[in-house]
């Protein structure tokens, strides 16, 4: 096997085993739903949502009308509020564990509303990436002019060093 083969085999491994978590659910004008992370310290999140209402009359769920929010409040396992900000039905959250253990992740509509507008019912697809899974790497291959085996070596370097947090992270939990 040559080493560029190697390289890919070892990427695709990584990439199985640290997928980034998507998924969807639904939620009530008042209702607030909340994820459990378990991040190690120093570890970059992004979390990415987009909302949609449903509609009584085409009895299926369509994009999100102007005004609609979500607020999205994260805190830390002292329970120490480290994000808490209002966005758009669509949207970007970014934030930097400190201390490792579990986070908090939760979501609610700002509007007050939807059940005039969508039967009360609105879904939010939800997709959040931790440690390497935050890099662009197109954009990284880009700006710095890396080869494709140059890219696979950084992707590598930031997963191992992701693993070590991890470890560590285990190591101070168990």
């Amino acid at each position: 096997m040559t080493l560029p083969n190697t390289v890919t085999g070892l990427f695709l491994m990584f990439a199985w085993i640290y997928p980034s978590h998507a998924l969807y659910f639904h939620i009530g004008e008042t209702e607030k739903k909340c994820f459990i992370e378990e991040i190690p310290d120093e570890t970059m999140v992004i979390g990415k949502y987009r909302t949609q209402l449903w509609d009584k009359q085409t009895n299926s769920f369509l994009p999100a009308t102007p005004g609609l929010g979500m607020h999205v409040e994260i805190k830390d396992p002292d329970t120490k509020i480290i994000l808490s900000r209002q966005y758009g039905s669509d949207g970007r959250f970014t934030f930097t564990s400190h201390t490792p253990g579990e986070h908090q992740i939760c979501l609610h509509s700002n509007s007050t509303k939807m059940a005039l507008f969508a039967g009360g019912k609105l879904r939010v697809h939800l997709d959040i990436q931790v440690g390497e899974h935050t890099n662009n790497y197109p954009e990284i291959a880009a700006k710095d002019k890396l080869t494709e085996l140059q890219l696979r070596v950084r992707q590598l370097l930031d997963q191992v060093e992701q693993i070590q947090k991890e470890q560590n992270y285990q190591r101070v939990s168990a």
